[in-house]
């Protein structure tokens, strides 16, 4: 009875200490990853997501030049705002993942949803086979055909793991909004959320505004990047053809910690 009792308080403390050292590290990795002392290395691994010749054709013509605008467009809004690093993100292309991530849950249980959290974070960890530096932030980009394709599932970004999987189109003309999309999720790793309402895709007034001072406040000239679409009247607003059409809000800065 006494050595069952305590092998079992030995499993329960082995337990308690496992978690709490996951907890340290993702705390640890979150703290480093807003410190802002030194880039942030990003790896976008594409997935052909409908297994379409189109698809494979367009992923085989991809290089990491595609994807400089994310880095210029950071790199500008953080100098707005006093963060002195050069390069705050340094996108790298990674190799052709050829599987697909596990789906998210339909009906949006709380446990349903941690259980597929840790199966995407572990899947992410499979699939990880850059060549580069260990990548801070991992971006699964899957690509669609867009004739086959006109409307894509909703993407995603993960603070825990630095994880996101966006659903882009497999088009040079869309290829600037892609990257919208990709830095949305990428600021979701870091720490921002999304300042848009979820019933109808408007973005909330004022943080999902990129310049909530404007007068008269419409049409907005911008999108704010975690509001997601540019408000042009109290219920209408479109979604921003590139990040040259896109800002970082205060809020969205507070929280990814550029400022106070």
């Amino acid at each position: 009875m006494f050595a069952g009792g305590f092998f079992k308080q030995v499993r329960v403390l082995v337990l308690l200490l496992t978690l709490f050292a996951v907890a340290l590290n993702a705390w640890l990795t979150h703290w480093r990853s807003t410190s802002w002392e030194r880039s942030l290395w990003m790896a976008i691994y594409p997935i052909n997501g409908d297994g379409s010749q189109v698809t494979q054709r367009y992923i085989d013509s991809l290089g990491t030049r595609d994807f400089v605008d994310i880095e210029e467009f950071l790199a500008t809004e953080a100098h707005r705002y006093g963060v002195t690093i050069a390069d705050p993100v340094t996108v790298r292309l990674a190799a052709q993942v050829r599987d697909l991530p596990p789906s998210p849950p339909v009906d949006g249980n709380t446990l349903a949803i941690m259980l597929w959290s840790l199966k995407l974070r572990y899947w992410a960890y499979r699939h990880d086979d850059y060549a580069g530096p260990t990548p801070d932030i991992r971006m699964f980009v899957v690509y669609h055909d867009p004739r086959l394709n006109d409307r894509l599932r909703h993407s995603l970004g993960l603070q825990k793991g630095m994880i996101g999987v966006v659903n882009a189109f497999a088009s040079r003309p869309l290829a600037a909004r892609n990257n919208v999309v990709i830095t949305h999720e990428l600021l979701h790793t870091v720490g921002a959320t999304d300042k848009y309402d979820a019933a109808n895709n408007l973005p909330l007034f004022p943080q999902g505004y990129a310049e909530p001072e404007l007068q008269p406040l419409y049409p907005q000239r911008l999108a704010e990047i975690m509001g997601g679409r540019i408000p042009l009247s109290p219920r209408r607003a479109i979604m921003p053809k590139s990040l040259a059409a896109a800002a970082i809000g205060r809020q969205s800065a507070r929280e990814i910690h550029w400022i106070d």
